[in-house]
């Protein structure tokens, strides 16, 4: 069973300096239908303007997940992380108990476009913690790339949670198949392009939740970059 949530459907809000949108319910955006996936509680595509971006705020209890797709992120937080994030970068921030941090685009000249991503964590409590790593476009064309799990397996970024996170770039007939175990669960978001989803199209920023499927078969209509969430 798919839910397809098309790219306009989603909230949507433009502050000047940062123009968002909203797969799920978030900030002044509300919509009971829309509160989550699963485990699975945001995706935000924000668009931030040259030198500006978010001041320190806090987190507590959050796997936050950070996928720039174009220009660049610079981070700062208590724990003592600072960073600049790139295209091909995963960086993983584990709120934990509590973590301060700001976010600000790294270009006084040029935006910056990324993916922010919410994930609840199995347990609470749990000691902040912080990790970037990142993923070469040749490990992500054809195919898709793990690049977050529970256990960190196969170099992904670790997380507190049974769940899967996937990236693929896909050209134009490039296809890849994804199996969902018996009682799993899948989202998928498509970053840029567009992709046939088991025979269905999706543009960017579209999105579709599965339910009860074994197999899902992702095809690029053109050059595509999209995210796969296996869930419990």
């Amino acid at each position: 069973m798919f839910q397809v949530r098309k790219s306009c459907e989603r909230g949507h809000a433009n502050h000047g300096w940062l123009d968002t949108y909203h797969t799920f319910s978030f900030a002044d955006y509300y919509d009971p239908d829309h509160m989550g996936f699963g485990p699975l509680r945001v995706i935000n595509e924000d668009r931030v303007e040259p030198g500006k971006g978010f001041g320190t705020h806090g987190h507590r209890d959050m796997e936050i997940l950070t996928v720039v797709l174009d220009g660049a992120l610079q981070h700062r937080d208590n724990l003592g992380s600072g960073s600049v994030i790139r295209p091909g970068d995963v960086q993983r921030m584990s709120a934990g108990t509590g973590v301060l941090h700001s976010e600000f685009n790294a270009s006084d000249k040029d935006p910056v476009h990324f993916l922010q991503i919410w994930i609840e964590p199995s347990a609470r409590g749990v000691q902040p913690g912080y990790e970037q790593k990142r993923f070469a476009s040749e490990a992500r064309r054809g195919q898709l790339r793990l690049l977050a799990s529970p256990n960190g397996r196969d170099g992904s970024v670790a997380i507190h949670q049974d769940a899967l996170v996937y990236a693929a770039d896909l050209g134009t007939g490039e296809a890849v198949t994804h199996r969902l175990e018996s009682g799993r669960r899948a989202y998928v978001h498509v970053a840029s392009g567009a992709i046939s989803l088991n025979g269905m199209p999706l543009e960017a920023g579209d999105g579709a939740s599965i339910l009860e499927e074994n197999a899902l078969n992702l095809s690029g209509l053109q050059e595509s970059q999209v995210l796969l969430f296996d869930l419990p």
